[in-house]
């Protein structure tokens, strides 16, 4: 596996991770995004196949890159962390909206065998996330030199996140995603077919970890 240093986005998806992203390639990274793909590799603790998967990237963030910032600190030695946040009630309303009712192995994994759906248990996944990030900032208390905090939603932009790559800041705006008003022709159909597949093909995905006994982190 390769060892050079990657751009790790380490905060929870629905925290600006898409703005995070855009940044990212505007500054010329190659990114990778969420990767439903990676689940069984990091359960099963095939490092050699993640770094098949991220081979062709300088920079990676979302689900679930986040979840196994501690790994990847360990198999991508110099790398930069950042940490995305924002208001814990905003983010749950937001992840509760994005997830829906749609269960998925990623989200099992992440908040909770049987805790999967924000909308289920809102206390839960609040915890979860505010665990997780205490979590994050306490691991890389000792290396500011590699990791920083960053919360868009509050304004902070280039003038935080190109000093700590060492990029020069670009005339262009921080682009900004994600942030126009849910309509319900947004919505997905709940009985379209493609859902219906995605609902059956995740279910199955699940079932088989459950066979496997991969849960435990």
């Amino acid at each position: 596996m390769s060892n050079r240093p990657l751009v790790i986005g380490v905060g929870f998806q629905k925290t600006g991770t898409s703005t995070l992203r855009e940044s990212l390639k505007i500054l010329g990274y190659t990114v990778k995004d969420a990767t439903p793909r990676a689940l069984l590799p990091i359960l099963k603790k095939d490092w050699t196949k993640i770094g098949r998967i991220l081979r062709k990237y300088d920079a990676i963030q979302d689900t679930p890159w986040y979840y196994i910032y501690k790994d990847l600190d360990r198999l991508y030695p110099g790398s930069k962390f950042i940490l995305t946040i924002r208001d814990e009630e905003k983010w749950y309303r937001s992840v509760n909206r994005h997830i829906g009712d749609l269960r998925s192995a990623h989200h099992e994994w992440i908040y909770g065998r049987g805790k999967g759906l924000p909308m289920d248990d809102k206390e839960n996944t609040i915890a979860v996330y505010r665990k997780h990030n205490e979590e994050v900032v306490e691991y890389f208390k000792d290396r500011p030199e590699d990791f920083i905090v960053i919360d868009f939603t509050k304004g902070e932009s280039w003038e935080k996140l190109c000093p700590f790559l060492g990029k020069p800041m670009p005339e262009n705006d921080l682009p900004h995603y994600n942030k126009t008003n849910w309509t319900k022709k947004q919505e997905p159909r709940k009985n379209s077919f493609k859902l219906i597949r995605k609902r059956i093909k995740n279910a199955v995905k699940i079932w088989y970890i459950d066979q496997r006994g991969w849960w435990d982190k």
